[in-house]
């Protein structure tokens, strides 16, 4: 039997074959038949660094890129920011199941904010690792504001907010060379990196875009 939960345009449903569902503007966004793609976000973002200590995630989803993250030993603090405090709300709630145990881990420290301003008002050098999965990437954007993120102001924000050689991750549904292009500019490194996933027998195409930050190359 299914169950909705809904609050303004975001939609977390309770499926008839026990899995959930995250609507936001009548979009899909993930479900927890299908995790790979918020696993490997984390876990290849941090194979691209020798000590990631410090994590920032750039959107809470069903909590599948904040639970690989806390898998890794290397990691001491994990910032996510979150911008609907409904769905933290339904995490901490329990509503999605495995939700409390994640947020209660004393590494994590969830701010309910837009990403953006958050980076922005960040401290210069914070986080080793910024991971940002806050849409399906600049050519399928959920919220139309999210577009932002992937311009060069913001990004910029996300390499002062980045110690030097630390990466920041920029998960897409598909390829976006214009992204590419504007990290080369922002960051001393860009690349884009490709992975295959399975979807429940469909193979897909799913884009990682690396900005990295140099060592010496900080700003003190």
């Amino acid at each position: 039997m299914e169950s909705v939960i809904a609050d303004g345009g975001l939609v977390l449903k309770h499926r008839a074959d026990g899995h959930l569902e995250l609507r936001a503007n009548g979009i899909f966004v993930m479900d927890t038949r299908e995790t790979s793609t918020e696993k490997a976000l984390a876990t290849r973002a941090l194979e691209l660094h020798a000590q990631p200590r410090h994590v920032l995630i750039g959107g809470l989803g069903l909590g599948f890129t904040l639970e690989a993250v806390l898998t890794d030993p290397r990691v001491e603090a994990v910032t996510v920011v979150e911008i609907e405090p409904r769905l933290v709300e339904w995490m901490r709630a329990g509503r999605i199941p495995h939700g409390p145990g994640l947020l209660a881990d004393g590494r994590v420290h969830v701010e309910v904010a837009d990403v953006a301003v958050v980076l922005r008002a960040s401290r210069p050098e914070a986080y080793d690792v910024v991971l940002l999965d806050v849409d399906n990437g600049p050519g399928y954007l959920v919220h139309d504001a999210n577009g932002a993120l992937y311009e060069a102001p913001a990004l910029a924000d996300a390499r002062r907010a980045t110690a030097p050689g630390g990466t920041v991750v920029v998960w897409s549904a598909a390829e976006a060379p214009a992204l590419l292009e504007v990290m080369a500019q922002v960051f001393d490194d860009a690349e884009a990196l490709s992975y295959p996933v399975d979807l429940q027998g469909h193979s897909e195409t799913y884009w990682l875009y690396v900005g990295t930050v140099s060592q010496g190359n900080g700003t003190n």
